[in-house]
């Protein structure tokens, strides 16, 4: 005889907060494999596909293993010293840069800075801050990741975790199978199919997207002479998962830059703009509708909600699982939506002989 529905309600209550206890003490433990399984998740279709070639999984795994450690050391060891240097010139410059915008004001729009103003005393206090806190921020962001042997560990670990997960996903998925009640089977693998329909749709197309535009912007900038314009265009990149909110920060980082560098020659300023316009304009019309789609179904409200709760609560591990947790918790939000409607709750008693 199956469970009453208050018994599994509690059972599965229990799990969830298992499951939230384990998050927020070990968020930091998890964080290696938590890596490891987000990219074991974005490559096993390729290792699906190798397979259908006609490799074994681990002949495919490692075909995958050995592309990835190629490109990282031909193309991404190379950019990534280069981001980390232009990163680092902007913290160090970045006072620099708040005395030149106040200079800036100051020269050509001096009522702006009037004595007393507001503005005045917003720039004062915004320029004390970069002053007094900029170093802290950088010490306190570096050490929030940890130790340097901290992140050298995960550097080791993150890779040899995604390799063993990549190769034994498919056991995995078998195993978690079996272990699914089977009254609910039916019901959970409908629900699974969703879910990773939403997460492949979006991590996967999202992924791309902000591959590309970031490379779009970083390399656009990097011809026209911006400086820092590959830190922008990254930064750009990473954003673009929240809509038009990618465009907006790394668009005003690098115009107000770029107003600074060619102040004078303002076709250069122009060419700033119109790389971000014309990146938006291929990214909603273009990229995103044929790598995402209108299926994902994650509202940009959503996102940013699940991003401030999960992140306040468990810190970096809460930011990373929170784009699954919020596919995951909306789906199931739709799926008790379809119940709620086909149930005497809501349909009482004039809906019952309704179709």
């Amino acid at each position: 005889m199956a469970l009453p529905v208050r018994e599994q309600l509690k059972y599965w209550g229990i799990a969830l907060a298992v499951f939230s206890v384990i998050l927020w003490f070990l968020g930091d433990v998890l964080l290696p494999f938590v890596l490891g399984g987000a990219i074991a998740y974005c490559l096993d279709p390729v290792a699906d596909r190798l397979e259908r070639w006609g490799l074994s999984r681990a002949a495919a795994t490692g075909v995958i293993a050995v592309g990835c450690v190629l490109i990282f050391l031909v193309i991404l060891l190379p950019v990534s010293r280069l981001l980390i240097d232009q990163l680092t010139q902007l913290i160090e410059t970045a006072p620099r840069l708040f005395n030149d915008l106040q200079a800036f004001l100051n020269e050509r729009f001096p009522a702006l800075l009037a004595d007393g103003g507001p503005l005045q005393g917003a720039l004062s206090s915004l320029g004390d801050t970069i002053r007094q806190k900029g170093g802290a921020l950088v010490e306190t962001a570096l050490t929030s990741v940890g130790s340097l042997l901290n992140v050298l560990m995960l550097f080791l670990i993150v890779p040899v975790v995604a390799v063993y997960m990549l190769l034994d996903w498919d056991r995995m998925v078998a195993r978690v199978d079996e272990l699914v009640p089977l009254d609910h089977k039916t019901v959970v693998r409908k629900l699974a199919s969703d879910i990773d329909d939403v997460l492949a749709g979006f991590i996967r197309g999202m992924g791309s997207v902000m591959l590309i535009l970031g490379t779009y912007y970083a390399v656009l900038l990097w011809l026209v002479g911006l400086q820092f314009g590959l830190v922008v265009g990254v930064i750009a990149g990473l954003l673009t998962f929240i809509p038009y909110v990618g465009a907006i920060v790394g668009g005003g980082l690098a115009i107000g830059l770029a107003i600074f560098q060619f102040w004078g020659e303002w076709w250069w300023i122009v060419a700033v703009w119109a790389i971000f316009q014309s990146g938006q304009f291929i990214e909603g019309n273009i990229i995103t509708p044929r790598l995402v789609g209108d299926s994902v179904g994650l509202h940009p409200v959503w996102l940013l909600l699940a991003l401030s709760v999960f992140g306040s609560l468990f810190g970096f591990v809460g930011l990373l699982v929170a784009v699954p947790l919020a596919a995951a918790l909306g789906v199931l939000a739709r799926f008790a939506t379809e119940q709620y409607k086909t149930s005497l709750l809501y349909r009482g008693l004039v809906g019952r002989d309704q179709p």
